[in-house]
């Protein structure tokens, strides 16, 4: 005889033993958080080429293991004690219901965070931290975003559902007590209980910790890279709620006291600039572009060796401008995020932990290439066609000196241009458009000036205007056709630009915020992952020639390179070097990802785990398979220059001194 479907349903409900329930329903928790993992694994495989043939299955599991029960742990501890705590007036089959759903809304959660993840991990790298949180606090499109990608990934969302379904379905009910006739029965049940808490406790405070033994300090992020041999791949070994758990008030920024003095550590490498020009100051115009997840593989110019020769890549224009510009051949982001390029570029602050600005050190004083150059007669202005505050892009213009912000508002505002008819529904005004409207206002601006401008159109959800798809339609991966419409924006800037009286009294910079997409192998190992363009273009050519350069480049040198080519005489601070006039040799970049230092120079890239060196390869071995560590001369004096550059860093975060008026340190 057949059971009917309700019967069948409601035989999921029949009590089992407490103990053996309590242990089946949390051995069921580790299986979906595996089962997340191998999905977020799956969504990601690119970007972890070798992540099952390059680790061993014992450190993959052990790893594993020891985040998923950290994760499990903090979230279930609740559910445990209404389980086990040994009080007999608590057994109710209200509790036993409350307890039930508890576990399953938890553990949803759990898993619709893990897997949103997986999807949100392409465009940083990492596991996502708290830090998200106060990213996106001003931005109200997220509904809109959220519902795009539910529908892009519906295959996400019935796993997820299925998941959360088999959770509730094979969950086991603990025997309920009943108050018996006799007292055998109550130390029975407070005998069961209170052993299983006593045995539940320490193991729920170890799993917690990460470890057994009081050596063992609570473990971290940073902590999945001892289980991996590439930074990229820890996120596998982690899980997202552990990541938001281990990061909801912490000290984003610790001295790590590599060198005991300040003289030692000055010795070695500082970020204060003390320039002593031969020349007088230079009054050019600084325009800069920082051109959203602008990739240094999208462009053809940058890419000769790439596909044998043949690749052309997505961007016709900025190819032509990369023949009159000088550009750098190893040319590095600094971050990962829109708002770790903000710092880098402007103000010559990398990433290191946290973004810079989602930190309490954002409160610091801070300087910039505008308050420099205003103190030399510049008018300065920033440029984002988003909703104005948005990404906190206003507030830290303002802070390091931008005199004039233009945003969405200032573009509705103006007659000359179409307001939010140009809107793309979703971030930002179109390129085109708001870059017409950038070069119109730097029209209405005294010389000098320096502006700066952030584009927004070739970024998620990756569409372009209806009237080019057709002249760019889909083609390779999802954000081609974005860069094919941004690189067409950037020549409608040029074309009228070079129209105008201040054009040849100009130097132009751009790159890109971070990198996006990948379609090569090269651009998605541990270092690819940060390729951005650096490109600089003198029309006059007076201090600017074109030509590719040797040199290391990174964003944190946009600033102190700007400020040598005009001859600036003042001190500031920078992580970075002035590219025309520092030896190639001595050029270094400098990045954080997941974990791990990554310090490039002497053509090699070391990576450091913020107490040894994991790794050294060299940037010809383009897919990183050959590990010199040990091996490489100059490793040592590398990893030297790194803990230095990390202890300025971090030193000066804690003690606000990012300014030259402030450089002192408190310990002097």
């Amino acid at each position: 005889m057949r059971i009917p479907f309700y019967h069948h349903l409601t035989e999921r409900l029949k009590p089992w033993p407490m103990p053996l329930a309590f242990v089946w329903n949390l051995t069921l928790v580790y299986v979906v958080y595996w089962m997340c993992r191998l999905i977020y694994w799956a969504e990601n495989a690119t970007a972890f080429p070798d992540f099952w043939s390059g680790n061993t299955l014992s450190d993959i599991f052990t790893g594993a293991w020891m985040f998923d029960s950290s994760a499990i742990m903090y979230t279930n501890a609740l559910y445990a004690l209404l389980i086990l705590f040994p009080l007999h007036w608590k057994e109710h089959s209200w509790l036993y219901k409350t307890a039930e759903w508890l576990y399953v809304i938890i553990n949803g959660l759990a898993i619709s965070i893990n897997l949103a993840d997986a999807v949100y991990f392409q465009y940083t790298g990492r596991r996502t931290t708290t830090s998200v949180f106060r990213e996106f606090s001003n931005e109200g499109n997220l509904g809109s975003i959220f519902a795009v990608e539910m529908l892009r990934h519906w295959y996400l969302v019935l796993a997820g559902a299925a998941m959360i379904y088999l959770l509730w379905r094979f969950y086991r009910r603990p025997h309920q007590f009943e108050h018996p006739a006799h007292r055998k029965g109550l130390i029975r049940y407070y005998a069961t209980h209170t052993v299983s808490l006593l045995v539940f406790t320490p193991l729920c405070v170890f799993g917690m910790r990460g470890g057994a033994t009081t050596a063992v300090r609570p473990i971290t992020i940073s902590n999945a890279n001892q289980y991996v041999n590439h930074p990229a791949e820890a996120a596998v070994i982690l899980n997202t709620p552990f990541s938001l758990i281990r990061t909801i008030g912490t000290d984003v920024f610790v001295n790590p006291h590599y060198f005991a003095s300040e003289e030692e550590l000055e010795a070695v490498y500082t970020p204060i600039h003390q320039p002593h020009p031969t020349a007088p100051f230079i009054k050019k115009n600084v325009v800069i572009f920082i051109v959203e997840s602008f990739g240094r593989e999208y462009i053809g110019a940058l890419n000769a060796t790439l596909e044998g020769g043949h690749y052309k890549g997505y961007t016709p224009f900025v190819d032509e401008l990369c023949r009159e510009s000088a550009t750098y051949r190893w040319s590095f982001c600094n971050g990962r995020k829109s708002i770790d390029g903000m710092p880098s570029i402007l103000s010559g602050i990398p990433m290191f932990v946290e973004p810079f600005f989602l930190t309490p050190s954002s409160m610091n004083e801070v300087s910039g290439i505008a308050q420099a150059l205003s103190s030399k007669g510049y008018e300065t202005a920033f440029f984002h066609g988003a909703q104005n505050g948005s990404m906190g892009f206003q507030a830290f213009a303002r802070k390091t000196g931008f005199k004039h912000y233009f945003g969405r508002n200032e573009y509705n505002d103006d007659p000359r241009f179409n307001g939010d008819d140009d809107f793309d529904g979703t971030w930002a005004i179109w390129d085109e458009p708001f870059l017409q409207f950038y070069c119109a206002k730097m029209n209405d601006m005294p010389q000098p000036f320096m502006t700066a401008v952030f584009t927004a159109s070739s970024h998620h959800p990756y569409e372009i205007p209806e009237e080019y798809k057709n002249r760019f339609p889909e083609e390779g991966i999802i954000i081609h056709k974005c860069i094919r419409y941004t690189d067409y924006a950037l020549r409608r800037f040029f074309e009228s630009a070079r129209k105008q009286p201040w054009f040849q009294n100009t130097i132009f910079v751009l790159t890109s915020d971070h990198t996006n997409l990948s379609d090569h192998d090269f651009y998605q190992t541990d270092i690819g992952g940060f390729c951005s363009p650096i490109i600089i273009y003198d029309p006059s050519q007076e201090i600017v020639t074109p030509g590719m350069r040797e040199s290391i480049a990174q964003q944190t040198d946009i600033m102190p390179t700007i400020l040598g080519l005009l001859n600036y005489d003042k001190p500031y601070m920078a992580f970075g070097c002035d590219l025309s006039s520092t030896p190639a040799d001595s050029t270094w970049a400098v990045n954080y990802n997941n974990g791990i230092y990554q310090y490039v120079k002497h053509g090699h890239l070391l990576q450091f785990d913020g107490e040894q060196t994991k790794a050294v390869y060299a940037l010809t071995d383009s897919l990183l398979r050959t590990n010199l560590r040990g091996r490489f001369p100059m490793q040592g004096r590398m990893e030297l220059e790194l803990k230095a550059i990390i202890q300025q860093y971090m030193s000066r975060m804690l003690e606000d001194r990012l300014t030259p008026s402030n450089a002192t340190s408190s310990n002097n």
